[in-house]
């Protein structure tokens, strides 16, 4: 398999939001700090600030909470996505949460120490910035708003639906506690839709 060409991929990215000329969009790439990690390598740790905001090209990858010694599981990335402790890396307060791969992955890492000179010799990249803070916000706001209206079995059927990524590649104990749920709950949803659907095709 031909590695992935993680410049091509951003460049595409980038151009979602903002158009960069060729020059601009070379000095804002050369700012970045490739990584590749193995499944189950942690970048951020409670306790600490989180340095850099990553680009996923390949892989997946998680954020978590620790509470009473049980890990409740906040969000998956997938390629295309931007990860990490966002709050701790724009505010430089200690995460309170783990970052960590599910899966062999591939990184693009934006350093805080270069943002403000990055948007000082390329401007454009400020409105670049604004958009991904606002669609993180969003996200997360739509996120708490599902878990406050949903049902254990809405919430699945929602994920089903809207993030099949998630359900193609995540273990089910991990799915059941980013849902909210134990393990043999998920289970039961699980058969219960199937059954189901089984009835109403016959």
């Amino acid at each position: 398999m031909e590695p992935l060409d993680s410049y091509q991929i951003f460049k595409a990215h980038i151009a979602q939001f903002v158009s960069l000329d060729d020059d601009e969009f070379d000095r804002f790439y050369e700012t970045l700090t490739p990584f590749q990690v193995k499944r189950k390598e942690i970048l951020v740790q409670a306790g600490e600030v989180a340095n850099y905001a990553y680009f996923l090209v390949e892989g997946c990858m998680r954020y978590y909470y620790v509470t009473n010694g049980e890990e409740q599981i906040g969000q998956f990335f997938f390629e295309g996505a931007w990860a990490g402790d966002l709050f701790s890396f724009l505010s430089r307060a200690p995460s309170r949460m783990y970052f960590d791969a599910i899966e062999d992955s591939v990184l693009l890492g934006l350093n805080n120490d270069r943002i403000q000179r990055t948007y000082t010799e390329i401007p454009k990249l400020e409105r670049f910035g604004r958009m991904l803070v606002e669609k993180t916000f969003i996200s997360s706001q739509q996120r708490s708003a599902s878990f406050l209206t949903q049902s254990p079995t809405e919430k699945y059927q929602h994920l089903v639906a809207t993030r099949p990524k998630v359900v193609a590649r995540i273990p089910q104990y991990m799915i059941a506690s980013y849902l909210g749920i134990k393990p043999e709950s998920l289970s039961r949803i699980r058969k219960k839709i199937a059954r189901e659907e089984k009835q109403s095709g016959s």
